[in-house]
């Protein structure tokens, strides 16, 4: 039990997509000062600022955990992070990050905006999508680099099923929106 909730503690959907981002702005920077740039930037809009949003819901007593396992309040948090993920996508544009940074942040606003309409009816799991679409990124940019990693996935939905968060088919969905909105946003901006 312990194992299971540690690994949905550290591979949660706000530490991956910074893990994420910071990895693909080293990648991607003209510059040291712009790598740190993006970076900062990255860690406020997807890690710092959607967990301010969660733990003033949770305070406020909007939502009553940190993992909304309550499906109906989960859309509170939903459009707290849109707001914050287009904004992130905004403001790089207006820095004039490199084109995969932005196409990533879109695609975290439009795969939000998926699984906060899909969440009315039903449970999909963040933390599958959090997890599988960071590596479908990698994968994308840097081949089988990523590969002895991706054992990390399989990992964080067994442990959203064990902790009986998610049921096999939700943890299964979280996968499948990952891989399909990351080859949709990178066809769209043209980066495959």
């Amino acid at each position: 039990m312990e194992f299971a909730r540690s690994l949905s503690t550290i591979f949660n959907p706000f530490i991956c997509a910074t893990a994420l981002f910071v990895i693909v702005a080293r990648a991607f920077s003209s510059s040291t000062f712009h790598f740190w740039e993006l970076s900062i930037a990255g860690l406020f809009f997807f890690t710092i600022a959607p967990m301010l949003c969660v733990f003033y819901l949770y305070l406020s007593g909007r939502i009553g955990d940190f993992d909304m396992s309550d499906r109906l309040e989960r859309s509170r948090a939903f459009i707290a992070l849109v707001i914050v993920y287009a904004s992130a996508a905004l403001f790089l544009m207006v820095v004039r990050a490199p084109t995969v940074l932005v196409a990533i942040t879109w695609g975290y606003v439009g795969a939000t905006v998926a699984i906060m309409i899909v969440t009315r009816w039903w449970k999909i799991s963040t933390h599958a999508f959090g997890v599988t679409g960071p590596f479908a990124v990698m994968f994308l940019l840097f081949g089988l680099q990523p590969l002895p990693y991706v054992a990390i996935v399989p990992l964080v939905c067994w442990a959203r099923c064990y902790l009986r968060a998610h049921s096999v088919a939700q943890v299964l969905a979280g996968v499948a929106l990952a891989v399909v909105s990351t080859l949709a946003v990178f066809r769209l901006f043209h980066l495959v």
